[in-house]
């Protein structure tokens, strides 16, 4: 028996060829219970949804999720989305959605002096703008209107603000918290953000803080990438930073995730940012350090830090030395051919 147990869901495209090979990694570090489920776009095609309607009560009785990619190229993604990611972040409370971007040495960022881009992204991940509310009327007609409305509440901005706070004190880096806002424009939503930072803030007087307008945000990270620590923002806005972060150090396919309940009552869930990939799935091509780098993020959630910290170190040696690289980092290597470079770095 192994020491945790742990739910497979390799889901659609990518994520069938990324997960095996995070698998045998982990499997050299550390000794856990697998049990693989066939849930995603294909089962929603047999069956009509992405997964059972027990899928939560089965997930419960696990210790952590390592979920691949969810989305299918004939199924819009609205519906892939709020078939199975969103329920499970929102049934498990997973509110802190935790995003790192760390800019390898050997690994070109596109920006021509990047600096030592290492940050961390963390999402409020169970309402705001993805929280759907909202709906149709005249539905299809040509006066056809649209209503979303984004929930934040003071519960749900304090929680994510504080995680982030948290995080600043445990990296001990620049010790430095971002928030990430719109007040001039959103006058409710981010008015009440703003106020709960503040508040938070006053708590952590060692950390220092500054808060940016998404759109000043956006351009910082190009200006300045090196600058930022932890930044922490609304569902909407730190997801769209945290792919332009992960591409800022050198690619989508060297991003982590992990969808974290921090206190714990229910399973968090580890994945990687890049999805399905449905443009090159099933060539072999697929870089599969993004999906090993979100399952060392769940060993240390689990308290394998060494276990964990051993796979960062194999995956850093791997990009630093430059022989075995998937085409998103300019190589020719295959998917399984990368996953197999770092199993040789861990051997050693």
């Amino acid at each position: 028996m192994g020491q945790f147990s742990i739910a497979v869901i390799a889901g659609d495209g990518a994520g069938c060829e990324v997960m095996p090979e995070a698998l045998r990694v982990v499997d050299c570090v550390a000794k856990l219970d697998y049990r693989r489920f066939d849930w995603g776009s294909e089962y929603y095609l047999r069956h009509g949804r992405m997964m059972p309607e027990d899928a939560l009560e089965t997930l419960e009785e696990f210790d952590a999720i390592l979920l691949g990619a969810i989305g299918h190229p004939q199924i819009a993604d609205h519906v892939t989305l709020n078939g199975l990611l969103l329920p499970i972040r929102r049934g498990f409370d997973q509110y802190a959605n935790v995003r790192p971007a760390f800019l390898y040495p050997g690994v070109a960022s596109p920006l021509a002096n990047p600096g030592a881009i290492d940050l961390v992204v963390v999402r409020e991940n169970t309402e705001g703008e993805y929280a759907q509310v909202g709906g149709f009327l005249h539905s299809g007609q040509p006066e056809e209107v649209a209503i979303q409305s984004g929930v934040f509440t003071r519960r749900g901005i304090e929680r994510v603000v504080r995680y982030a706070f948290d995080l600043a004190r445990r990296r001990d880096k620049k010790r430095r918290v971002t928030s990430i806002t719109k007040s001039n424009a959103q006058g409710f939503s981010m008015v009440l953000w703003d106020r709960v930072f503040a508040e938070v803030a006053a708590e952590f007087p060692d950390i220092s803080t500054e808060s940016l307008l998404v759109d000043a945000a956006a351009m910082n990270f190009v200006r300045r990438p090196a600058s930022f620590d932890v930044v922490v923002g609304s569902n909407l806005f730190a997801d769209i930073l945290s792919d332009l972060s992960a591409i800022l150090t050198g690619s989508i396919g060297l991003a982590a995730s992990a969808n974290l309940n921090p206190a714990r009552k229910h399973p968090s869930m580890f994945e990687p940012v890049h999805g399905s990939a449905p443009d090159i799935a099933g060539r072999g091509i697929v870089n599969p350090l993004a999906m090993i780098l979100s399952a060392s993020m769940m060993l240390d959630h689990l308290g394998l830090a060494n276990e964990a910290r051993a796979i960062e170190h194999a995956v850093a040696a791997v990009l630093a030395e430059g022989r075995c690289r998937t085409a998103d980092l300019g190589g020719a290597s295959s998917t399984r051919e990368v996953a197999a470079a770092v199993i040789e770095k861990l051997g050693r």
